[in-house]
C-alpha cells in the first residue's frame, strides 16, 4: 500500500450502505465525496484500489478549453495518415480491428456537422459546470493547494497547420473561451526552448492542472475515509436489482445498497451488460513516460497536436504522453508507442534529458461521440452511470460528481442530461 493511501478492506464485505460507488478513480471518488456531502453513507468498491487506472497516469490537466469532440471531420481527415503509422497518434492494432469495427462505425456517424455541433454544445455545458464546481470541491476536500494555473501552449509546424486550426479556435471563441495566438517570439516568452520548426502557437490561460493526478486521487480517497467512508478491494461482477435497492455481486460475496453508481472507467460497460444494457464503450489506451523533474525547464503544458501528445510538468516529474491506441482491455501494452513519443519530444524540445524515465499505459473509457454516459440505467432507477469521459475524466470529475449527487438525491440535475444519456446509442 502506498504511503498516504486510505484503509482498504479486503475481508468480508461491509453491511448495506446507502450508496455503493463502483470505481475508485477520480470520477468515482469525486462522486463518493459529493454524495457524502449530501449526507449519504457511502461505500466504494474497486478491483485494485484508489488511483490504480487512468487516474494515476494522466497528464494532470483540467482541460476546460478542450470542448471540441474527438469525433469530428478534422479527425476523419487526419485518420488515414495516422493509421498508416503503427506508432502514430492514432492506431488500431490488427488483432483488434474487427472487434472495434461497430464502434468505429458509430464514431464515423458522430463526425457529421450537425452531430459535432450538438456534442460541442453538450461538452461545453459539462465543462462550464465542471469549472464552476472545481474550486469549491477542491476547497471542501482540502486539495486546493494542488491546483496550478499555468495554461497550455498548443504549437504548430508552419502556417498551413496553424491555418487549419482556426475553425476550432473560432468555435471556442463563440463559446467564450480565452486564448491568444502567438508567433515564435511570443511562444519563446511563455516557453523557451522549443524547436524552430514550431512557428505558431496558441496559449489558453484557462487550462489548469493538478500537481500530480495520482497524489490528488489518493488525497480524495483519504478525505473520503476520514469522513467515514469505506473503500473495499473487490471486483464487482454483476448488478442485480432487489427490493428497495441493488445487489452487487463480487468474487468474494455480495453487498446491497439503496443505490449504486457505476464509475468503473473502461470496465463499466461490463457491469451495464449484467443489467441487459449494451453501451458501446471502448478503450483508448494511452501511453506516457515520466522523466525526472530536472529533465527540462517546462513552464506550461505544451501540446503537440499534430503528433497527438503533450508534455507537462508534475510534482513527480516531466510527463510525455498521449496518443490513442484503440486496442481494448486485453492486449499487452506496446511500449514502443511511449518510446516513439519520447523520441519526438527530444526533437521538439532540444535539451530535454530523456534518461531515467518510467513508462506507463492506461485505459481511457471512450464513447463514440466523445461524451460521457451520465444518467440512470434502464433496468433500475437506483443505478446511475458515470463513465466514458475519454481524455477528460479529471477535467469533468467535479461536474460529474455534482450531477451524480443530484440524481441520487432526487434533485433536478444542474444541466440537461439528455445529451449524456447512457441509452442514446440504441
Amino acid at each position: 500500500m502506498s504511503e498516504g493511501s486510505p484503509t482498504i478492506m479486503t475481508t468480508a464485505l461491509q453491511p448495506r450502505a446507502d450508496v455503493i460507488v463502483i470505481g475508485a478513480g477520480v470520477v468515482g471518488l469525486s462522486a463518493a465525496l459529493a454524495l457524502q456531502a449530501r449526507g449519504f453513507r457511502v461505500a466504494v468498491l474497486d478491483r485494485e484500489g484508489p488511483a490504480a487506472g487512468a487516474s494515476a497516469g494522466n497528464a494532470g490537466a483540467f482541460a476546460f478549453t478542450d470542448i471540441l469532440p474527438l469525433a469530428s471531420p478534422g479527425i476523419l481527415r487526419k485518420a488515414p495518415k495516422w493509421l498508416l503509422d503503427p506508432l502514430g497518434p492514432l492506431t488500431v492494432p490488427p488483432a483488434y480491428a474487427l472487434r472495434i469495427a461497430p464502434w468505429m462505425w458509430r464514431f464515423w456517424r458522430a463526425c457529421s456537422q450537425a452531430r459535432v455541433a450538438a456534442s460541442t454544445g453538450a461538452q461545453t455545458a459539462l465543462m462550464d459546470l465542471s469549472k464552476a464546481e472545481l474550486e469549491p470541491f477542491l476547497t471542501a476536500t482540502g486539495t486546493l493547494p494542488m491546483l496550478r494555473r499555468q495554461g497550455n501552449l498548443q504549437v504548430y509546424e508552419g502556417q498551413a497547420e496553424f491555418d487549419a486550426s482556426q475553425p476550432g479556435w473560432e468555435t471556442r471563441a463563440r463559446h467564450g473561451i480565452e486564448f491568444r495566438h502567438l508567433d515564435a517570439s511570443g511562444m519563446a516568452e511563455i516557453q523557451p526552448g522549443l524547436a524552430s520548426r514550431f512557428t505558431h502557437g496558441t496559449f489558453t490561460p484557462g487550462w489548469y492542472s493538478v500537481a500530480d493526478p495520482k497524489d490528488y486521487v489518493l488525497a480524495l480517497a483519504e478525505r473520503f475515509r476520514a469522513a467515514g467512508g469505506m473503500i473495499e478491494l473487490a471486483e464487482a461482477r454483476a448488478l442485480v436489482p432487489v427490493e428497495g435497492g441493488v445487489r452487487v455481486d463480487t468474487a468474494t460475496g455480495s453487498i446491497e445498497a439503496g443505490h449504486v453508481v457505476v464509475a468503473a472507467g473502461a470496465f463499466s460497460h461490463r457491469l451495464a451488460r449484467t443489467l441487459g444494457e449494451r453501451i458501446p464503450l471502448e478503450t483508448e489506451r494511452g501511453y506516457n513516460t515520466t522523466l525526472p523533474e530536472d529533465a527540462f525547464d517546462l513552464r506550461t503544458q505544451v501540446t503537440f497536436g499534430g503528433h497527438g501528445f503533450v508534455v507537462t510538468r508534475l510534482s513527480s516529474g516531466i510527463r510525455v504522453g498521449g496518443a490513442v491506441e484503440l486496442g481494448g482491455l486485453d492486449l499487452p501494452p506496446n511500449y514502443k508507442r511511449s518510446e516513439a513519443m519520447l523520441r519526438k519530444a527530444e526533437a521538439f524540445l532540444p535539451g530535454l534529458k530523456s534518461e531515467g524515465g518510467r513508462q506507463w499505459m492506461g485505459f481511457r473509457p471512450s464513447l463514440p461521440d466523445s461524451l460521457p454516459a451520465i444518467g440512470r440505467a434502464s433496468a433500475s432507477e437506483r443505478v446511475t452511470y458515470a463513465f466514458g469521459h475519454g481524455h477528460l475524466g479529471l477535467t469533468q470529475s467535479a461536474g460529474t460528481a455534482r450531477l451524480v449527487a443530484d440524481l441520487v438525491s432526487g434533485r433536478a440535475p444542474a444541466i440537461d442530461l439528455k445529451p449524456y444519456s447512457p441509452q442514446r446509442f440504441r
